[in-house]
């Protein structure tokens, strides 16, 4: 098994790619080992001293580690612990916790939206989130109250010093383009 890693636009966080399907649908963000418990892959990742926040995707697997560990001596205990979930053939979600809080679904009009949620959320999901799915994170829709749209930013988007810049320069206004309602973007 070989897999490819990347960074990303944070420099604390660290995109796993192992060349097969991670999630099978959604997202699921741990910020701490309690809570972890409904993914082994996730456990067994935070038995790695220095990591910080799990984000599981599609097909990546995003390690947020401490300030002060060095990637140089993290990567090669993630990479076999990653190698060996993988090809053990264990469960990345254990099938009856997925959908408990921490695992996000994609984003889908349910029949409360109106139609400008709608549409805010039709545009996150075609156009922002693969993006950011690229650089290991995912953005998720929380709330559009009085013009502002509230997202959850997830992965490597959490805590990257460039998420503001990308919530202000490239999402505000991609959505106040196509949704003259939206005022502003905020995060959650």
């Amino acid at each position: 098994m070989f897999i490819q890693t990347e960074e990303t636009p944070n420099p604390a966080t660290l995109k796993f790619l192992p060349g097969r399907a991670v999630m099978a649908e959604g997202t699921a963000d741990f910020a701490r080992v309690e809570g972890a418990e409904r993914s082994p892959l996730a456990l067994r990742l935070f038995g790695v001293d220095g990591v910080r926040r799990i984000f599981l995707g599609s097909d990546f697997v995003t390690v947020t580690k401490a300030d002060e560990k060095d990637w140089a001596l993290l990567k090669p205990a993630l990479l076999g612990v990653i190698m060996e979930h993988f090809t053990t053939n264990q469960p990345v979600m254990l099938a009856a916790m997925t959908s408990d809080g921490g695992a996000t679904a994609p984003a889908e009009g349910s029949e409360e939206d109106d139609e400008i949620v709608i549409q805010i959320k039709e545009l996150l999901e075609t156009r922002v989130r693969p993006a950011v799915a690229q650089d290991g994170g995912d953005i998720v829709f929380h709330s559009f109250e009085d013009g502002v749209v509230y997202l959850h930013m997830q992965g490597s988007c959490s805590g990257c010093p460039s998420s503001t810049a990308t919530l202000k320069m490239g999402i505000e206004n991609m959505l106040r383009h196509y949704v003259p309602e939206v005022l502003e973007v905020r995060p959650v």
